[in-house]
């Protein structure tokens, strides 16, 4: 789609002062998905260089300019580190409601900013107990997490020209037991329901996280594995009829029925210690 209100494009690194009607771009799959009149000033984020993917002791942190593709590759690297962690990271990028080649452009900061429920990488940050790494237009930083961060359908925290640089997921969440679980109206088309399961972090509980149904993540967590009931029940809890998704896609009544069938699942799987 053609962004035709826009009439500048500048570097990310321009001193220029922000002004309303500017946008950061990175790959803009999400910008020119969709009309966006109130657009005037695009500022490119992929001058910036970032390094998409930098392992340290501590995790790993996700440029917000890293594709799809690049975490999808780092994923599926053999012999890497953190195997159950990346099996996740692997499915999430492989959730997408899109081909491959929409994969080589979107940006995990795009989709992040976004925040569709049903956005897989917010799953995945999510469910990793990932921060992200704000920066405000004075150059100060905070740190968010991901679960705060999105606060409802297409709505974030950030203020007028905040940047999402980066996402860090803790190395302790990503040597954990993961698994994920998902229900989509086709084989390629947009979870209308997704759950993933952490055993091992923090401190040995296991934690059930819900997206997609929702219009934010949802997260439940245990101390040790919970019998069914007890995670229905939490799960009732959790889930008010405000925070469940209402759309072309699904009813909540059905929506709330396929978390509670994936969270058993989910429970069962890392029960099992598979």
């Amino acid at each position: 789609m053609d962004l035709t209100a826009v009439r500048e494009v500048v570097d990310g690194r321009s001193a220029l002062p922000w002004r309303q009607g500017d946008a950061w771009l990175a790959g803009g799959t999400a910008l020119f998905g969709a009309p966006q009149p109130g657009l005037r000033r695009l500022r490119d984020l992929t001058t910036l260089d970032w390094p998409p993917l930098t392992v340290t002791e501590a995790g790993l942190e996700v440029a917000a300019t890293c594709t799809i593709t690049e975490l999808l590759s780092f994923g599926e690297t053999p012999g890497a580190p953190w195997p159950s962690g990346r099996a996740l990271i692997t499915d999430c990028c492989r959730a997408f409601s899109s081909s491959f080649k929409v994969w080589n452009t979107a940006t995990v900061g795009g989709n992040l900013c976004a925040a569709l429920p049903a956005g897989p990488m917010i799953s995945m940050a999510a469910a990793l107990d990932g921060t992200c790494r704000v920066r405000g237009l004075d150059g100060t930083e905070r740190a968010v997490p991901v679960r705060d961060f999105i606060t409802g359908n297409g709505s974030t925290l950030l203020r007028p020209g905040d940047l999402l640089r980066s996402l860090m997921l803790p190395a302790g969440a990503l040597a954990a037991s993961s698994v994920m679980h998902r229900v989509a109206t086709h084989e390629w088309g947009r979870s209308v329901a997704l759950v993933t399961g952490v055993r091992g972090w923090p401190e040995g509980r296991l934690t059930v996280t819900v997206t997609a149904a929702t219009t934010r993540p949802v997260t439940v967590s245990f101390t040790g594995t919970p019998s069914p009931g007890e995670l229905r029940g939490r799960l009732a809890s959790a889930l008010p009829r405000s925070l469940l998704l209402d759309d072309a896609h699904g009813w909540p009544r059905w929506r709330r029925h396929l978390v509670v069938q994936l969270a058993e699942e989910v429970r069962s799987t890392l029960a099992e210690g598979r």
